[in-house]
């Protein structure tokens, strides 16, 4: 619920707070003197449309916070999680309105677009009045309120499982499907390409090795003179290197007789000639085993010539070739199973359509059942509120399968006729406003125990009417604040002696500028608060006696 409300530099607020309570709180005062301003700050903290020309003159912005208990709001704690905007129990939104610029909204000090309010606001407050957003008159939310009228949430939360699971599977069906004519083709190409890579045997090793060996056969001649000639200065030369290193050794060994420090030179030159010796030894090998065979060069050339012929045709490098031939596989393997999965997901998605309708079927007919109770306690509390011949009816049209969706088989409206003679029509066409909100006060009392928002706002809810009326409006306010926080702007004694609580907004001018101030009323002096809404100017003893009356009789 409501905990707090801070408004800045809004219309002719400087700067005010309310501090909020539960129960029914009327908020009452002299007409202008700013009580409908307090709505529409909560309107603004909740989403609704910003407008600079509501900024407090001399001012470059104003500031709406609201402080939220949600204590009594489970569904609000689980989308400000699911927005990844949750903060414990609490909720703080912070709405910016600036006149050069956008305005800005803050959650919990996280920002928020426009939309995220509004979402947030219709799981926490509900505005009655003629120019309100009300969650009542959205399809949605009636079908919704219908249901915990009924008890039937658990089981509409089933109806839309269902269709969920049914939605799913036939949209995987439908994708198969479609892919399945194309299959057949897709098949032969596969085949073709599976057979056409597979014939290569190709491996990522044998790749690099025909590289490698294309590279040494075409350059055999080289490789031969090179290492002949090699093998000549080593050993066959006149002198080899092999020779001059012996030598060289001999006379190092000499000198060493005579100094030793020169044998570890020694060691290195003999170390030297014997590899020297195995060097050449293996020059010998090697030439002995290089045979240049022309064909063998041509057999690696055409195999390699195959390998980047495929490749460009695939539009690949030759080292992925392998890879792709697997890739290939897989998908053929997969295609040649779709029949097998095609069939199958057919019968789980008519399986589960099956499922959807029998639930749906249960709740169509609970929902009928329970539509003509609400509609009978809905139009039997009309008269009570001054609209005398007015008629209530809960429409459940049953729609065709085709149009089925998660919130079942029917489509639910709220029709009203809210005098005799006039044609029932949907509740958000109801023409004036102060019907309207009797009308929807009429609803909120009969669903009040099943309702899901905490907090409801009424704005004079109570035009055009008076006398009884206006004391039976009063009366059910207070019920409804019996279950839940009810803030009522009002300007009849007989329904802000109901409440629980009540505010007195005035204005008072400081400085050559108009101010709007809220105060909350003790009992005696909302004795006096009572007693001015009863006698006008002139408050005489009687009507002070008058005042505390109603204030007992509302107790």
């Amino acid at each position: 619920m409501l905990t707090h409300l801070q408004v800045r530099d809004l219309a002719i607020v400087s700067h005010l707070e309310l501090d909020c309570q539960r129960g029914l709180t009327a908020l009452t005062g002299e007409t202008g003197a700013g009580k409908s301003i307090l709505v529409d700050a909560l309107g603004l903290v909740l989403g609704d449309k910003a407008d600079a020309g509501m900024i407090r003159v001399g001012c470059e912005r104003a500031e709406i916070l609201a402080e939220i208990d949600l204590d009594t709001a489970p569904a609000a704690r689980r989308w400000l999680i699911e927005q990844g905007l949750d903060d414990e129990d609490a909720c703080i939104i912070r709405r910016l309105i600036a006149r050069a610029g956008r305005s800005r909204a803050f959650v919990n000090g996280r920002p928020a677009t426009s939309a995220q309010l509004r979402d947030l606001g219709d799981l926490l407050v509900d505005i009655h009045g003629q120019h309100a957003h009300q969650s009542l008159l959205r399809a949605v939310a009636q079908r919704d309120l219908l249901d915990a009228y009924g008890g039937h949430l658990p089981l509409a939360e089933g109806v839309a499982e269902a269709f969920r699971e049914f939605r799913a599977l036939d949209q995987r069906l439908k994708a198969l499907e479609s892919a399945s004519r194309e299959r057949a083709e897709r098949l032969d190409l596969l085949r073709f390409q599976v057979d056409e890579l597979a014939a290569l045997g190709l491996t990522t090793d044998e790749i690099e090795g025909l590289d490698r060996e294309q590279r040494r056969l075409s350059h055999l001649g080289h490789l031969r003179e090179t290492a002949g000639r090699t093998l000549q200065w080593l050993t066959e030369g006149d002198p080899s290197i092999e020779d001059q290193l012996r030598a060289a050794t001999r006379g190092i060994e000499e000198m060493a007789a005579l100094d030793a420090a020169l044998l570890d030179s020694r060691d290195l030159l003999e170390t030297a000639t014997i590899h020297a010796g195995e060097a050449a030894a293996g020059l010998r090998h090697y030439l002995d085993g290089l045979d240049l065979d022309p064909a063998a060069l041509l057999e690696v050339e055409t195999r390699l010539a195959q390998v980047h012929d495929l490749a460009r045709k695939h539009r690949v490098q030759p080292l992925q070739l392998p890879g792709l031939l697997d890739e290939r596989q897989g998908e053929l393997e997969s295609l040649e199973q779709a029949d097998v999965t095609l069939g199958d997901l057919r019968l789980r998605s008519e399986h589960a359509w099956r499922n959807f309708m029998e639930q749906a079927g249960v709740l169509s007919a609970a929902r009928t059942a329970v539509a003509e109770r609400l509609s009978t306690t809905v139009t039997t509390a009309m008269p009570q509120l001054g609209l005398s011949g007015g008629r209530f009816s809960v429409q459940v049209e049953t729609l065709p399968a085709e149009r089925a969706s998660a919130g079942g088989l029917e489509r639910i409206e709220f029709l009203v006729s809210a005098n005799p003679g006039q044609p029932m029509q949907p509740l958000a066409k109801v023409a004036s406003g102060g019907e309207l909100s009797r009308i929807s006060l009429a609803i909120q009392v009969a669903t009040a125990e099943c309702g899901s928002v905490p907090t409801l706002v009424f704005d004079e809810v109570d035009v055009g009417i008076g006398g009884g009326v206006a004391e039976i409006v009063g009366r059910l306010l207070r019920r409804l604040g019996e279950s839940r926080q009810v803030l009522c702007v009002t300007h009849l004694p007989q329904v802000a002696a109901q409440a629980h609580h009540q505010l007195r907004v005035r204005k008072e001018a400081i400085d050559g500028q108009t101010h709007a101030r809220i105060d909350s009323l003790s009992e005696s002096a909302r004795v006096d608060e009572i007693a001015r809404m009863l006698g006008g100017t002139e408050i005489t003893p009687r009507t002070r006696d008058h005042a505390s009356e109603m204030l007992e009789w509302g107790r």
